[in-house]
């Protein structure tokens, strides 16, 4: 009972925080003189109006006042006294420009915050986001994939990268510039991301480029263990230094695509049926799926014949856990466990 008085607490705590620091920007941008100056006028036209024409009441002359500032003119009041009419020409002057002078502050602050969040100067608010650290043809590529598929078609991006300006238009793509530190990985949330990608800088040497990887790992495992880290590398013999990192998922570019080209050596065409499992825009794809409630403890053997007659998906192999050991193509009376994902082949995600 104390934890939820405290979290409700601290929730009124942060509201109150954040309703001040918006009042303070209102009031920083002249935007509540503005409020002030309009709701004097209304209300001193309003009783005004309500004086000069008899059978007027305060309400109603609020409400004309209101309509006549704003140029409306719905033509339910009008006065019919030379003070009212009077009154009512210096409202239509005064209601322009006022409401003129509103208009072009909100816009300008509309199209300032709109600008910052192209530079990057803006932080991120989003949760259950990915967050992609810096910014080269394969991180386009990235998005690119990360959109064409049906979980991550909506999911917000976070790209960290030290360039002028949001490089790509994507609604749901948010720009923070620098370089990945600290600071920088407040700004993208990261206590609130689901995965981060840590992509090499392409501007250094490979030799500083994973020095760089390593090191941007470090940090964002530190500050949030939980969170599920991809990491780029370009040699082989950086690998323990980001398993020391506590990284979750490595990728040695250099080694696999020395792999994928001498299987292609060997075996012609394979390369094309790589790619096209691992692209999500076109043909079959490569999926990981949580077990099945009814094929608990089933034989692998009647898991992959269920799941090719039923939605025609081919079962490649098991991962026990999240993040356990893959085992591919196991033998047919291998047991699965309720922990274990399945890695299938299949044209749509949907289907299974």
């Amino acid at each position: 009972m104390a934890r939820i008085c405290k979290t409700v607490s601290r929730r009124k705590v942060n509201m109150a925080e954040k309703l001040q620091r918006f009042l303070l920007f209102l009031q920083r941008e002249n935007v509540i003189n503005l409020l002030v100056v309009i709701l004097v006028i209304v209300l001193s036209s309003g009783a005004l109006i309500s004086f000069f024409e008899p059978d007027l009441s305060f309400a109603s002359g609020i409400w004309w006042s209101i309509v006549t500032l704003t140029t409306v003119g719905y033509g339910d009041i009008s006065p019919s006294t030379m003070e009212g009419r009077i009154l009512a020409v210096l409202i239509m002057f005064f209601g322009i420009g006022l409401l003129g002078t509103l208009s072009a502050t909100l816009a300008t602050l509309l199209i300032r915050k709109r600008m910052k969040e192209d530079r990057g100067m803006c932080a991120s608010t989003v949760d259950n986001h990915i967050i992609i650290c810096e910014w080269n043809h394969r991180t386009r590529a990235i998005i690119k994939e990360l959109r064409a598929d049906p979980q991550t078609k909506s999911t917000p991006l976070v790209l960290i990268a030290d360039i002028e300006e949001k490089p790509i238009d994507d609604s749901n793509l948010f720009f923070i510039r620098g370089t990945v530190n600290e600071e920088t990985l407040e700004k993208a949330n990261l206590q609130k991301a689901r995965t981060v990608v840590v992509l090499g800088d392409d501007s250094v040497e490979i030799t500083a480029r994973d020095a760089k990887v390593v090191l941007s790992t470090l940090t964002i495992e530190s500050m949030n263990p939980d969170v599920y880290s991809v990491v780029e590398l370009v040699d082989k013999a950086n690998e323990q230094h980001c398993l020391r990192a506590n990284a979750d998922e490595i990728i040695v570019g250099s080694e696999l695509s020395s792999n994928l080209i001498a299987s292609a050596a060997s075996d012609h065409g394979i390369s094309k049926v790589i790619s096209e499992l691992l692209s999500s825009r076109y043909g079959n794809e490569f999926y990981s799926m949580p077990l099945p409630e009814n094929m608990i403890g089933w034989k692998f053997i009647d898991v992959f014949m269920t799941m090719k007659t039923q939605s025609k998906a081919t079962v490649l192999g098991v991962q026990e856990g999240n993040t356990g050991e893959f085992i591919s193509n196991p033998d047919g009376d291998f047991h699965v466990s309720r922990e274990d994902n399945l890695l299938v082949i299949s044209k749509d995600r949907d289907t299974l």
